[in-house]
Formats: C-alpha cells, sequence, structure tokens
C-alpha cells in the first residue's frame, strides 16, 4: 500500500499539495473562530488538597479562584500616608477590572497580617492578595497584569512587582530558528544536495504547523498546559526531520540504482516509510501509555506531543513524496547559489534566535546570491558535496571492526560510564518549580524575592488548613488550633482561624507560613508531618475534619501521586518496546539487550537534567536557579526517548539482520549494518541533539529541563550505546543474538518493518507494469 501512495503521490503532486493546504486552511480558519484554551493552572488528582481546594471554592467563594499577589516595598514605610493613599487608590482601581474577583488589602483588617512585622525590613514590604476568576487564562492574566501596572502610582522610594503564576510571561519561543539553522548544515553534508536538504525541513515545518493548529483546537476539549504547543514544537521538528531524511535518503539510493523518480519514491515508501510508520508509531504508544496516570493535565501534554509526533508522520508518507515528485532528478544536483544562499539562510535564522541584527542580513544576501546564479558563472556551477567509498573503507566500517576487537573491555567500560551519569537520579527531588525559578528581571522573580525579604521564605508557598464547622462547633476551640500549629518545628507563622461567616460560620480556615520554601524538602517533609501526627489529633479533640491544601500542598500531593503510579507507565512502556522488537527481529537477547542499553542510556540522560537542574551544575551558564525536577518530566523523557531509540535501534539492526541472514558470517553482519548505517543515523542523532539542544535557550524552566534531557539522551543513545555497546555485544554473543525458542517463534506475530532488498525489487517491477 505504501509504495502506491508513493508511486501516486509523486506522479499527482499537486493533488496532495493541494490536500494539505485545504487542511491547514480549515484548521486555521478553526484556531480564528474557535481559539486555544491553554491553562496555566493544573487540575490536581483526587487528593486531600484536591478535596481542601473544593471547599475553599464553596465555602470561600472570594478566596477560591486563581490568585495573584501585589508586593510592594516602600523605603518611607509602607503606612507612610502617601504610600497608604496612593497604594489603597490602585487597590480599589484593580478591584475593577475585568477578571478580578477581589483584592485583599493590607490595610484592611483581615489583611493586617500582610506587612512585614519582623527583620531588617520592618513595615517596609507588604502585599495585596488577588483573587481572580477561576479559570484565569494566561492571555487573560497578562493583560490584568498590564492594567495593573499601568496603574501603579509613581512615588520615589516605591517598588511593586505582580507575583503569581498568572503574571509569569511566557514569550513565544524562537528557539526552534536555531534548531533549523543547524538542521541545514547537517542535512546539506549528509545529503550532499540543497534541495535534499529543503525536503525533510519543508516536511517537518508542514506537520508541525498543522500539529501545533490542531494542538489549539483540541486544548478546547482537553486540559492542555501553556506550554504543551512548545513541547509539540520541539518533538515534532526532531521526529519531523528525521522521519523525512530517512525516506530521502533511500530515495536517493534507489535514484542512483538507475530506477525512475516513481519508482525510487515507492522503493522508499516501501522500506524506510514502513520504519518511519512503525517508529511514529511506537512514539505515540509510548505517549499514551501517560495517559495511564489518570491525571487531565498529564493526559493534556501526551495529547499535545502525540498529535504533532501523527501529524509529522503523517507529512513524511504524503507531503513528502510529492514534494519528491516535484524535485525529481534535481535532488541530485546542487548549484554554488544554492549552497551558499541556504548557508546564508541559516546565518539568517541564527540570528533571529539569538537576536543578533547583522546576521538577519543574511537573508537578504541569499536572495541576492540566488538571484545571480540563475545567470552563467561561477555561482551557476555544479559541486559535488559527497564521495562514495567502497564499504570497507569507510571510517564506520573500520570503528566498527576497532570495537569488535575489543568488546570485552568496551561493553564494560561503557556500561560504567553510562552507571556513573545515572549516579544523580538517586538524589531526584521531584516538585514543581516556581517564581523563584524565574529570570531575575521577571517582575514575579521580583516579587518572590521581595516576599522573601519581607517575610521569610515561606511566604511564598503558605499552607491553608480548612474544614467545614460541624454543628454547635465551638469557636474559642477553633481559635485555640492556631497556638497548637504554632508550636510546631518548621511553621514560621500561623495566622487566626478565619470562618468564612463572623455570624453563621460554616467553615473556618487557618494560613500557615512553614519556614522554609516552597522547594525545600523540608517543607515537603513538614506536610506530611502535619497530616500524620499533627492534625489527627487536633480532629479527634475538636470533632473537625481539617484538610491541608494550597498551591503548595497541592504540588507535593502530584509529585506523590505520580511517584506512585509511574511504576506502572515504566512497565507498560519497557513491556510493549520488548515484544514489539522480539516480533520484528525472532529474537529473545536483541529485544532484552536493546531494553537494557535504553534505560541505561535514559538514566545517564536523568542524571544530567539532575546535576544541572536540581543540583545547579553549569545553572551560571544555562542562566537557570538550583530546584526540583517536574514531575511529569521523567515520564515525558522516557515516553519520547525510548520512541526514539527505538527508531534507531530498527534502522540499524533491520540492515544488521539483513546482512547476517545473507551472509550467516555475524561478526561481518554487525560491521558492515553499521557501516551502512552510520551516516543517517549520525545525521538524524544530531539534527535531533540540535534541534532538543535549542530549547535550552527558552525562558520556560520546563522547556529548558526537556531540551537538555531529550539532547543529552539523544547524544548518549548515539554515541556511547549505538558506536560502542550495540557493536561490542553483538560481537560478544555471536550467533546467540538471533536465538529464540522454536514455539515462542511460532506464536509470535511476523512483523517486516522493512522488507528485503529483492523483495523490494519484485514489488517495483510488478507496480511499474501495473502503471503500464
Amino acid at each position: 500500500m505504501l509504495a502506491r501512495l508513493g508511486y501516486y503521490a509523486s506522479s499527482h503532486p499537486w493533488r496532495y499539495i493541494a490536500a494539505w493546504l485545504i487542511a491547514v486552511a480549515l484548521l486555521v480558519v478553526g484556531m480564528l473562530t474557535i481559539g486555544p484554551a491553554f491553562t496555566s493552572s493544573i487540575t490536581a488528582p483526587a487528593s486531600e488538597s484536591s478535596q481542601g481546594l473544593e471547599i475553599l471554592a464553596t465555602e470561600f467563594p472570594s478566596a477560591g479562584g486563581d490568585s495573584g499577589t501585589i508586593v510592594f516595598k516602600a523605603d518611607q514605610g509602607v503606612s507612610d500616608p502617601a504610600i497608604q493613599s496612593a497604594m489603597t487608590e490602585l487597590f480599589e482601581d484593580t478591584s475593577q477590572i475585568d477578571g478580578v474577583v477581589n483584592v485583599i488589602s493590607p490595610y484592611s483588617p483581615i489583611g493586617a497580617s500582610q506587612i512585614s512585622t519582623s527583620g531588617e525590613n520592618v513595615g517596609n514590604i507588604a502585599f495585596a492578595q488577588l483573587v481572580l476568576e477561576p479559570g484565569t487564562t494566561t492571555e487573560d492574566g497578562a493583560r490584568i497584569g498590564e492594567e495593573i501596572t499601568a496603574l501603579a502610582p509613581e512615588i520615589d522610594g516605591l517598588e511593586m512587582a505582580l507575583g503569581g503564576d498568572m503574571f509569569r510571561l511566557r514569550e513565544p519561543p524562537n528557539s526552534e530558528m536555531l534548531g533549523i539553522a543547524f538542521a541545514i548544515f547537517i542535512l546539506i553534508a549528509s545529503f550532499g544536495s540543497v534541495l535534499a536538504m529543503g525536503l525533510p525541513i519543508a516536511t517537518a515545518l508542514a506537520g508541525v504547523g498543522t500539529g501545533v493548529l490542531a494542538t489549539a483546537l483540541l486544548s478546547n476539549i482537553i486540559e492542555m498546559p501553556d506550554f504543551a504547543a512548545t513541547i509539540g514544537i520541539m518533538i515534532g521538528l526532531g521526529v519531523g526531520i528525521d522521519y523525512a531524511l530517512f525516506i530521502v535518503t533511500r530515495y536517493q539510493e534507489h535514484l542512483d540504482a538507475g530506477e525512475s523518480v516513481a519508482e525510487s519514491v515507492a522503493a522508499s515508501l516501501d522500506t524506510a516509510g514502513r520504519a518511519v510508520l512503525f517508529a511514529g508509531v511506537t512514539v505515540i504508544v509510548s505517549l499514551m501509555g501517560m495517559l495511564l496516570m489518570g491525571i487531565t493535565f498529564v493526559t493534556g501534554l501526551a495529547f499535545a506531543a502525540a498529535t504533532t509526533v501523527l501529524l509529522t508522520m503523517v507529512a513524511s508518507v504524503t507531503l513528502l513524496p510529492a514534494l519528491i515528485g516535484l524535485a525529481g532528478q534535481r535532488i541530485q544536483i546542487t548549484r554554488w547559489s544554492g549552497l551558499i544562499g541556504s548557508l546564508l539562510v541559516a546565518l539568517a535564522l541564527v540570528g533571529v534566535a539569538l537576536d543578533i541584527p547583522f546576521l538577519r542580513f543574511g537573508a537578504v544576501l541569499a536572495v541576492i546570491v540566488v538571484i545571480a546564479g540563475r545567470f552563467k558563472g561561477p555561482l551557476h556551477k555544479t559541486v559535488r558535496l559527497t564521495s562514495d567509498k567502497p564499504l570497507e573503507e569507510t571510517t564506520s566500517y573500520r570503528w566498527s571492526r576497532f570495537v569488535q576487537r575489543r568488546a570485552v573491555i568496551i561493553t564494560v567500560s561503557a556500561t560504567l560510564l553510562l552507571m556513573i551519569m545515572a549516579v544523580p537520579v538517586f538524589s531526584i527531588q521531584l516538585g514543581f518549580a516556581d517564581a523563584g525559578n524565574d529570570p531575575e528581571e521577571s517582575t514575579t522573580r521580583q516579587a518572590y524575592d521581595l516576599l522573601e525579604e519581607g517575610f521569610g521564605p515561606g511566604a511564598n508557598g503558605p499552607l491553608i488548613l480548612i474544614t467545614e464547622l460541624p454543628e454547635n462547633a465551638n469557636l474559642m476551640e477553633m481559635q485555640a488550633v492556631s497556638g497548637t500549629l504554632s508550636q510546631v518545628d518548621g511553621i514560621a507563622q500561623v495566622s487566626p482561624g478565619i470562618p468564612n461567616d463572623p455570624q453563621q460560620p460554616t467553615a473556618i480556615l487557618w494560613r500557615v507560613t512553614p519556614a522554609t520554601s516552597p522547594q525545600d524538602q523540608a517543607t515537603t517533609d513538614l506536610l506530611h508531618t502535619l497530616r500524620a501526627d499533627v492534625v489527627p489529633p487536633i480532629n479527634d479533640a475538636v470533632g473537625t475534619d481539617i484538610l491541608i491544601t494550597g498551591p503548595v500542598a497541592a504540588n507535593i500531593d502530584f509529585s506523590d501521586y505520580l511517584s506512585e503510579r509511574i511504576w506502572y507507565f515504566y512497565g507498560a512502556v519497557l513491556l510493549i518496546s520488548f515484544l514489539f522488537l522480539m516480533a520484528v527481529f525472532r529474537s529473545v537477547l536483541v529485544p532484552l539487550k536493546a531494553v537494557l542499553m535504553n534505560l541505561l542510556a535514559i538514566g545517564a540522560a536523568y542524571g544530567i537534567v539532575v546535576a544541572v537542574f536540581q543540583w545547579g551544575w553549569g545553572g551560571s551558564i544555562l542562566g537557570i536557579e538550583p530546584g526540583p525536577i517536574e514531575p511529569f518530566i521523567p515520564m515525558m523523557l522516557f515516553a519520547i526517548v525510548f520512541g526514539l531509540s527505538m527508531d534507531y535501534e530498527v534502522f540499524l539492526l533491520t540492515r544488521i539482520r539483513e546482512e547476517y541472514d545473507r551472509s550467516g558470517n555475524n561478526s561481518q553482519a554487525v560491521a558492515d549494518g553499521l557501516a551502512a548505517t552510520a551516516r543517517v543515523i549520525t545525521a538524524a542523532a544530531l539534527i535531533m541533539v540540535f534541534v532538543f539542544g535549542s530549547f535550552i535557550l527558552e525562558d520556560m524552566r520546563t522547556i529548558k529541563v526537556l531540551g537538555l534531557g531529550l539532547a543529552a539522551a539523544v547524544a548518549i543513545d548515539a554515541t556511547i550505546v549505538r558506536m560502542l555497546l550495540v557493536p561490542a555485544t553483538m560481537e560478544l554473543l555471536g550467533d546467540k543474538n538471533w536465538w529464540i525458542p522454536g514455539w515462542l517463534n511460532r506464536i509470535l506475530p511476523n512483523l517486516i518493518v522493512e522488507p528485503a532488498r529483492a523483495d523490494v525489487q519484485e514489488s517495483d517491477t510488478a507496480l511499474a507494469d501495473q502503471k503500464v
């Protein structure tokens, strides 16, 4: 079927291109009509904190929405008449802004504790609490922030900043420009053709563009975080360029063998196209495994990434053949004008990504060079960038032989290296980054620092204790709870009990300020201590059911929930990967070895992430502050990396198995298979490393973590695993690589990822005869 699809698409390219243009137009219309509905809030799983938040929303509606703060510092003191008058007017005006439900002023009786009373800044720092409408979007938060900033008074000695997740501005990413620029260099070096370079990039951009539009529309149905589209762009660019790279490489091979354009496209789709579908489905299945977590937030991330991968995969087997059909034999020809113009475009993209104005001028020079190349002259001449060497003379073949001769020591050394790199994983702390990890120049980071300066580190993450009151409850006993809580180690301050209705209260809450920051492990330990040892005796004494909630408690509950369930996800992905590889390669040891190597590679990548983002190694270079690792990051990395590694695994081992079936010599098959696939695997890995790595330059910490983790995992997989462990272990195992019990071989389905070359040639002949 894929062969027919490739033949037809390359013979009638404009039909497929028109279909894609119509699809894009429909998505754009839908986007303009419906719009996105991304959210910056997270719906927590069922937990004590989520139950508490429900009571908070029901019994304290004016405090149950999304929250923010206006933090201010006055050298003359916040109680100075001029300061108090100006800020009171600001709070009144802020309460009238659309989307703001309530403003609790530090000058009101209920907000009296919002003025600093200790430390060097006694009376100089205060904050107002903002209650926003539930479900406030990032765009609404940005609008509200801009309106408050415009209303802010200008008084000497007065400093003001906005705190809260709603005001954490997230600039649209431009790091993908840097990834595309590097991809241009790598693809030109790999293909030796400018036109061949452009095909994977055009295909990836089409898949990613439609994926982002589709994701935005899906956000109206499925809860998706506001950075879901950025994750889709990151993954889509990497896999989209790689998938197209595999197909174009096979197309060039068949074209060099003397086949026609349509026959070459048909053959490339029947081989590399089939591998692309298997690889893409593997990534999607791995991502869909995240649904086992049962959390809408995680489900949204999975659907966002999977949607983009699906559409890039579809583009690779529908749009790409059409584009190849348009390019035809010209894909083999490169002129100096095209080469220089492409490199200038790459430099211009670097200028856009890094905000270097003079590099952007490269786009203008590229147009001039291409126009000049249309006329006879030096720029019109063709250039050859690749050379065809016999397989035995390639560096990859010699390297494989070098490794095979030292298989034992290389296997042991590489395994020990990966295990050492994975050591930091044992100290991983899962949790959510907060404004304390934002750039120092951001308003949210300034508000965070001011709160810590005036009220201590725990002020940025208070715990809320809340309970519904039984009938005839004794309010005096409830107020005594504050005294009990204040005696607990690790608590800096406890507010008096705050009833929802002073006359006829049905619920009451206490605000507890920890002595440590929200990200500190001591705060997590405090929460667990309160729930296990402190609150139960209070409930028994006063007849209540006090729940501990608030953003910090919800984040800790979220992390604990994922930590408990993530092993189900890991097990499901590992089992599916093992069974898939066993069915494809008819072997027990090959899939077992592949799963173990992938675990080592992912563990090493986790170790790098922990060392950089939690320990702070190199943090000053990357512009990050040490902090916990978001609890969904390990899961995302595992799903994506396992899917991508299967791509390389299938591509390499299929060629090795083909050589083994032909010669029966395991050592020769390993060397030949590695040499035959090294160029395309290396190019694909380099592209992914640069595409993923470019996102480290983004402002958002979550994107930085994913970018570094994915880049490190792919780099480790392509070097230590594919260049060292695979040839070394396959040499040690010899013919046992391909052993499988007879009974198991009979019951396994026969999955053919890439048909043998002879089968492909017969298929091409039959297809050509049918067309004639």
